[in-house]
């Protein structure tokens, strides 16, 4: 007995869109901004590595040349208190609140609402969000912030409180942040 040949139909469908295969997908979701200046020399920058050089673990944090510390000291080193543009321009006069814990962080302030959850981060301007919802539980320490943005999307985020009593602390931190910068339409 002789088998017949097996016919196969190839099918033709569309590729499957969707956040699982593009997180460029989800709105809110931005990629990694470089923060040196890139150069076309042949030799690597001053505190990185070759890029065949895999035995030093990498952090996520920029590596910069400056001192750690958050006062700079002018080309002549007279005056230790000098404060660039830049870090006055990101520095508004308006209330901001910060929370974070070992895994999770938000940062709400004249930018917009900044989500981080271990390695993943999200930003919303305030033109982008159409409410902000807090939830803290019956029981527990786990405070739950949403965003909600116009298009009917929400990204939660919660934060592991030390004490149940930030919780109120939070709120009115978050509430003055809201008052000073959302404008609902």
């Amino acid at each position: 007995m002789k088998a017949a040949p097996v016919k196969v139909d190839l099918v033709k469908a569309e590729p499957v869109m969707g956040a699982g295969f593009d997180p460029a997908f989800v709105p809110g979701i931005t990629g990694p901004t470089p923060t040196d200046e890139v150069t076309k020399s042949p030799e690597p920058a001053l505190g990185t590595a070759p890029v065949g050089d895999s035995a030093q673990p990498r952090s996520s944090e920029p590596v910069s040349s400056e001192p750690a510390s958050s006062e700079r000291v002018d080309a002549g080193g007279a005056d230790a208190g000098t404060v660039t543009d830049a870090d006055t321009e990101d520095k508004a006069d308006g209330p901001v609140f910060e929370a974070s814990d070992r895994r999770a962080r938000i940062v709400a302030d004249h930018k917009g609402v900044r989500l981080s959850l271990d390695e993943e981060a999200c930003e919303f301007r305030w033109d982008e969000i159409a409410a902000v919802e807090t939830e803290s539980p019956r029981f527990g320490k786990r405070y739950t912030i949403t965003v909600h943005t116009p298009d009917r999307r929400w990204y939660p985020i919660e934060i592991e409180a030390a004490a149940r009593a930030r919780f109120k602390e939070w709120d009115e931190q978050l509430d003055a942040v809201l008052d000073a910068y959302f404008e609902e339409a």
